[in-house]
């Protein structure tokens, strides 16, 4: 009885570890002629029944209010009417409006006031970027991939502030949607879903959890009273000929369809997303596929049921399917001996939220998402003869990668969510979270043993990566946040803590190799028993501060200790009893690897030079702890077993960045909007990816425990984003972006064997690529027809000049190594033109 009461105080004093959908609306009407406060003014949101009235002070709030842009209708006894147009409510923050109403003795039509966000908003302490449906819609942009890369210290890739592109969790709607095993984004959505798309790259509040780098919270639209449709295509071989190469063959169609099923009570919206593409590689690929070889649908469903006006009920669903063919340039000539690959997700969240008082809401969020990835068709067929290559053995010529796989990833979500606001400065939220995972991977993998050069090494056998594995692990976390505004100066305080864990729910074995002929070098793999993997846990302080110097100068500072459990594929990999049996892989997992952990640290000055002008400056510096890597283990009585021993993944590496971020923003006007940022920014470390420790050791390198340039350190980047209104109703976005070269490691080879110069020590990434500069555009005009149609026709072209930015070199310093191989630069120049029907 003592351990239930104590789980419910727990259940009801914690909410969710990952990040609510909601923000707060609030403010104040007076009387525009005498400035005194109203009572009983109605405030409701246009096209649904949410509302409330203004009290003795003449103040409102609404609660609970999920984060989008809404127009509201204020009216009240002998004043003119007022539409309040375009009020934005950002996730987890109280947007505050100030309404003057007119009195009038007649009855007068409504007057229009469109909302304007403040320019510096005083509770952010983070460094928060975002951007709203209608930008997210003009933006030369395909993906959110692509939208992440327009922000201050992101790369190209998605690595932000410095760190790995695995660091950042992409939340949807509140809730992670994320590949488990493998990293990164795990379904698709369409563009046309997205109401808002924020970016926390720095001090992000205690209910963001298990993240390093950043935080991606895309909030998904809703439908209301008013129905709506948009269809759109886009392609970039409308005029294909054989004059024009410089496409994809790529078409995208996309629908949005939304409205009421019962007015004021059920409301329905739905994005659907459908694109084929032969990449840009069609020209090879058409020796050996039909078109097009890729495809990709995705989609959201979401239903709203207003129970009442404190009572909501959320249904949604959201989906991917993605086929498609992998290229490599030395397989160009035998292309279909490349495994397909299809990938499909589908994620069913059912959500309650109820606002009990004006003080105190509430929500609950019940989810399961399903993610399947497939390489290869026949796990029989799978092929371990060694592939034919040309004499120089540059090309594959013939044969089949031999690499098959099956993983499948189940995750059951439930978590609570609370915010308390006991009064108008104080905003206190809490929460916990349990997720049961159902984790399954299967993977069947051959390598042929290359030099550090890229050299296949002839007659070695190949590298076994196979694995296989099933778990049911646990994760689950709870926080607690307060934020505090002081009356007098304006400074805001905000303080939390949280609390996570993880239960790998395996064991992990105790390997020791044996040489059962005392006559040879040939040492075997015994396991000599097993032991628990153990519970890991983290606690995690987080603090922020912003303080007013003048009033228009805002000083933020924040600190907090942040943290990553490891991927499954790191934990579990090769510690199956059954592959232990018959010999322990090339790399083994580890149950036991502790958290990722970040110390970080940030300090800003936000100046406003007017009332659409603002100008920050912000500087950050982390320290990356537990890093994961790979350790080679040998036989301490033979120089290997078998080749290489095994390795294990193991917390031994580190890392450290810091930069400055310079930005100038413009708020829209009449002619232009937009903004200029500038970083400069520094990342080393010991270790690039978590197998350079076995690759290392298989290439006779020493371990380095010295900190280099780690790949993605990008000294200097400038981005440009910028919309301009032009003559005859033409609306113009330009993204442009300019990255200092990344570094690579020069260690020149002759052969491809040996090193040219064998008195150099080898460092890696000491040497740097060019610099690059991409400029994108897009221009749109759109038809009016009437009051409810439009038609809008555009043009999107990326790469303008069609510059040849480099992505990597070989040892010698050559871009694309001694093929030539043109993946080695970015994308070259696209032009697709599009068509959008709205009503």
């Amino acid at each position: 009885m003592r351990l239930f009461i104590s789980l419910v105080i727990i259940f009801f004093t914690f909410t969710a570890g990952y990040a609510g959908t909601n923000g707060i609306l609030e403010g104040r009407v007076i009387n525009k002629e005498t400035r005194e406060p109203l009572i009983g003014v109605t405030v409701m949101v246009a096209g649904s029944s949410q509302g409330t009235a203004s009290d003795m002070d003449g103040n409102f709030q609404l609660n609970n209010l999920e984060a989008g842009i809404y127009d509201l209708r204020i009216s009240n006894v002998g004043f003119q009417p007022m539409i309040y147009k375009s009020v934005v409510v950002r996730v987890g923050l109280r947007t505050r409006i100030s309404i003057e109403l007119v009195p009038t003795e007649i009855e007068l039509s409504e007057v229009e006031v469109t909302a304007e966000r403040p320019l510096i908003e005083k509770d952010v302490t983070s460094t928060n970027f975002s951007i709203g449906s209608s930008q997210v819609e003009k933006l030369p942009i395909r993906s959110v991939q692509d939208i992440i890369t327009l922000f201050p210290s992101v790369t190209a890739e998605g690595n932000v502030r410095g760190g790995k592109t695995t660091e950042v969790v992409y939340l949807v709607d509140g809730l992670p949607l994320q590949d488990v095993i493998g990293g990164g984004m795990g379904s698709s959505i369409p563009k046309t879903s997205i109401t808002e798309f924020s970016i926390q790259s720095g001090g992000f509040e205690a209910e963001y959890g298990n993240a390093l780098s950043g935080v991606i919270n895309i909030i998904t639209r809703r439908g209301s009273n008013k129905h709506s449709l948009v269809l759109r295509m886009e392609k970039d071989n409308w005029l294909a000929g054989g004059w024009n190469y410089q496409h994809n063959k790529t078409t995208e169609i996309e629908g949005t369809l939304a409205g009421p099923v019962f007015k004021d009570k059920l409301y329905f919206f739905s994005a659907n997303t459908f694109q084929t593409t032969d990449t840009r590689w069609w020209q090879d690929f058409d020796n050996f596929f039909k078109s097009p070889v890729s495809t990709d649908l995705s989609g959201m469903v979401k239903l709203d049921y207003v129970l009442s006006p404190k009572i909501h009920l959320t249904a949604q669903d959201i989906y991917s399917v993605r086929r498609w063919r992998d290229y490599e340039f030395s397989w160009r000539f035998n292309l279909d001996g490349l495994p397909a690959r299809d990938r499909s997700s589908n994620r069913s969240t059912l959500t309650f939220g109820h606002t009990l008082n004006k003080q105190f809401h509430y929500s609950l969020n019940l989810s399961h998402y399903y993610l399947t990835s497939n390489i290869g068709k026949n796990k029989n067929d799978i092929d371990t003869t060694a592939y034919e290559y040309d004499f120089f053995l540059e090309y594959v010529v013939k044969g089949n990668r031999a690499w098959w796989s099956n993983s499948r990833q189940n995750i059951y979500t439930g978590k609570i969510d609370f915010v308390y606001q006991p009064n108008a400065n104080n905003v206190l939220k809490a929460g916990f979270e349990i997720n049961q995972y159902d984790i399954f991977s299967d993977v069947i993998k051959y390598e042929p043993q290359k030099t550090y050069f890229g050299k296949v090494i002839p007659d070695e056998p190949l590298l076994n990566y196979s694995s296989m594995y099933h778990y049911y692990p646990r994760t689950g976390g709870a926080f607690i946040q307060e934020k505090l505004e002081v009356d007098k100066d304006g400074a805001v305080v905000n303080l939390g803590f949280r609390w996570d864990f993880l239960d790998p729910q395996s064991e992990r074995p105790v390997v020791e190799y044996v040489n059962p002929d005392t006559g040879s070098n040939q040492y075997q793999s015994q396991v000599n028993k097993y032991t628990k993997a153990s519970l890991k846990q983290q606690l995690s302080p987080r603090m922020g501060l912003s303080f007013p110097l003048m009033w228009d100068m805002l000083l933020v500072m924040n600190y907090g200790h942040y943290f990553q459990f490891p991927l499954f594929d790191y934990l579990y990999s090769g510690i199956n009893p059954q592959q232990l049996r018959s010999g322990v892989g090339v790399l083994v997992g580890n149950p036991d690897l502790k958290p990722e952990r970040t110390h970080a640290w940030e300090l800003g000055i936000k100046y406003g030079i007017d009332q659409r002008t603002l100008f920050s400056v912000t500087y950050f510096k982390k320290e990356f702890i537990d890093q994961i890597d790979s350790k080679t283990f040998l036989p301490s009585k033979a120089r290997a077993a078998g080749d290489f021993g095994f390795a294990e993944y193991v917390n031994n590496a580190f890392a450290t960045a810091e930069g400055l971020e310079f930005v100038l923003s413009r708020r829209p006007g009449e002619r232009f909007s937009g903004s200029i940022s500038y970083s400069l920014m520094r990342t080393e470390g010991v270790s690039d990816y978590v197998n350079q420790g076995i690759n290392l050791h298989q290439w006779g390198f020493p371990i380095l425990n010295e900190p280099y340039p780690l790949s993605w350190d990008q000294l200097h980047s400038l981005k440009l984003v910028l919309d301009a209104n032009l003559p005859y109703n033409i609306v113009c976005n330009i993204l442009w972006s300019y990255n200092s070269g990344r570094p690579y490691t020069y260690f020149p080879t002759k052969d491809g064997y040996t090193a040219e110069d064998t008195t150099m020590s080898f460092r890696p990434n000491n040497a740097r690529l060019s610099a690059n500069n991409n400029l994108n555009m897009k221009f749109s005009r759109r038809f009016s027809f009437g009051s409810s149609m439009s038609f809008q026709l555009y043009g999107d072209i990326r790469n303008l000049f069609n510059a040849k930015n480099p992505k990597w070199a070989d040892s010698n310093g050559k871009i694309g190594g001694q093929l030539g191989d043109p993946s080695a630069y970015y994308e070259p120049r696209r032009f697709s033109i599009g068509i959008r029907y709205e009503m």
